[in-house]
């Protein structure tokens, strides 16, 4: 394990020379995802829950494929597949944003996120007391103010435990991105075993450290929802 540490403890954890390390790699997947997968559900989870089928049906067949099919094979998909169309490779803009390993990856972890996200966000929005809804017809409110300033707010409050789990699972989705030649934690861990044949210090190292950061998540949602949810929490009896 000393030996794994002292000779890659960059490659995992900080940068080498140009090269940034497995976990930033990582992190920045995440971020990525995780940011473009939320501003995209926001308006799609509207759209779910709205009664007018045009609107909602093709929202929920785009959650429910890419829910119902593997990470791995959609990411096969837009990294192999998408690249093989003769429509791509005839358009210069998409011929270079496709042959490029981390764009695929970005555009597969966004959109799985994103379905999953959705359904989530929908389903709060669905769980919104009827009350508040009535309060802002009260008050005069549109459609529009009333999702602005009572629906959405409320609801993204209550799916924040739900949508913390979707962070963490998309965390641990990341190692996949090896299949598209992202140097993310996984592949460092893949080239120290391959140099070194210490396959359990290796991927023991890199199982330790996801594992901080899925604590971290953790722990920094926790933090939102006692601050955004406490008023759901039971009173303490004095």
């Amino acid at each position: 394990m000393w030996d794994i540490i002292d000779n890659y403890w960059k490659a995992y954890l900080w940068t080498d020379g140009y090269k940034f390390s497995g976990l930033l790699i990582t992190l920045w997947l995440l971020a990525l995802s995780v940011f473009f997968g939320f501003l995209l559900s926001i308006p799609l989870s509207v759209a779910r829950v709205s009664s007018n089928k045009w609107v909602s049906k093709p929202v929920w067949l785009y959650t429910y494929i890419f829910r119902g099919t593997p990470l791995y094979v959609q990411l096969l998909l837009i990294y192999s597949g998408l690249y093989s169309l003769e429509m791509v490779k005839n358009t210069e803009a998409l011929n270079t944003f496709f042959r490029d390993g981390f764009n695929c990856t970005i555009v597969a972890f966004v959109l799985n996120t994103c379905a999953y996200t959705t359904e989530i966000f929908a389903g709060a929005i669905k769980a919104t007391p009827y009350g508040e809804i009535e309060a802002a017809r009260a008050y005069g409110m549109s459609r529009f103010t009333a999702y602005r300033r009572i629906i959405l707010p409320s609801a993204l409050r209550r799916a924040l435990p739900a949508y913390s789990n979707e962070v963490i699972f998309m965390l641990h989705s990341t190692p996949i991105a090896f299949t598209a030649t992202v140097p993310d934690l996984l592949k460092v861990a893949r080239d120290a075993n391959a140099a070194t044949y210490k396959s359990f210090e290796a991927f023991g190292l890199a199982a330790l450290v996801y594992l901080c950061v899925t604590f971290t998540l953790v722990w920094m949602f926790r933090k939102a929802e006692n601050r955004w949810l406490s008023y759901l929490q039971p009173r303490k009896s004095h």
